[in-house]
């Protein structure tokens, strides 16, 4: 098993512009998750037509922060940044995850892919071998293709449409792995490398009883990842949410880098996000 300890200093940021059309209650996911061991120094100012505000944090059982505002209307500037001096423990497996993360979800459709894997794989093999396999025909079968894919896209409309974006690779992996019996879910991360760079969707399942890491575009090495939020799917993991009211994402700008250089990743490994 590959741990990211050896990877130099991790620098993130997010910048985004939002006009609040509407009253809405907006909820923000782009701070670096917060879990054992992680040394983090960072930044998080929020303004209202520059009149800086003060968001509530919520903190869920992944370490995710969601930070909530009430808003009335106006240009929302959203500005993060931190730099990452010691990785996170990875996170354990705990008792409820086979549960949830084998439950077909809202974009990981895992119920209607039962037939198709039976098809595809050899079930009787062992989950890394399975865990390899489908990552191997997730990047043959798909082009990475901005643009080609809807928010509203589930893993059966990737799979019929051949191409997608990381969250639509992300999805398309979780959804066969869970189809197998394997659990699995999506997490946003930062992603020094990715090119182009962008908040980074990508899948973890559960392998010999650990949270392994898996990214199917291959667009970043996986030793540098660094979580941000983790769930069934794309629902669980948005950098932003609004109930009521509208809003519209004029611009957004992300960053990531690996101070002394990228790590190199083979794609064979065994990897765990920290």
């Amino acid at each position: 098993m590959s741990l990211p300890y050896d990877v130099g200093p991790r620098d993130v940021s997010a910048k985004l512009e939002v006009f609040i059309g509407a009253p809405t209650e907006l909820e923000i996911q782009v701070a670096v998750a917060v879990l054992p061991g992680i040394e983090i120094d960072e930044h998080l100012s929020i303004t209202l037509d520059g009149t800086e505000l003060t968001p509530e944090e919520i903190i869920d059982e992944h370490g995710a922060r969601i930070h909530r505002l009430q808003l009335t209307g106006g240009v929302l500037d959203i500005d993060y940044a931190a730099a990452v001096t010691a990785p996170a423990h990875p996170l354990p497996v705990e008792d409820t995850d086979r549960s949830v993360y084998l439950r077909p979800s809202r974009y990981a459709e895992s119920d209607k892919f039962f037939g198709f894997v039976n098809g595809q794989f050899d079930q009787s093999s062992p989950d890394e071998k399975l865990l390899a396999e489908v990552v191997d025909f997730v990047e043959r079968r798909l082009r990475y293709l901005p643009g080609s894919s809807d928010p509203i896209d589930g893993a059966a409309d990737t799979l019929l449409a051949g191409a997608g974006v990381c969250r639509d690779y992300a999805h398309l992996v979780v959804a066969l792995l869970r189809a197998l019996n394997i659990p699995a879910r999506v997490v946003a991360v930062y992603a020094p490398g990715c090119e182009p760079m962008d908040f980074h969707a990508v899948a973890e399942a559960i392998i010999d009883g650990e949270w392994v890491v898996v990214d199917a575009t291959r667009l970043a090495p996986r030793q540098a990842f660094v979580r941000i939020a983790t769930g069934r799917d794309a629902a669980d993991i948005a950098f932003l949410d609004n109930h009521r009211g509208s809003i519209n994402l004029n611009s957004y700008r992300v960053g990531a880098q690996v101070r002394g250089g990228l790590p190199i990743d083979d794609g064979r490994q065994l990897v765990r996000i920290g």
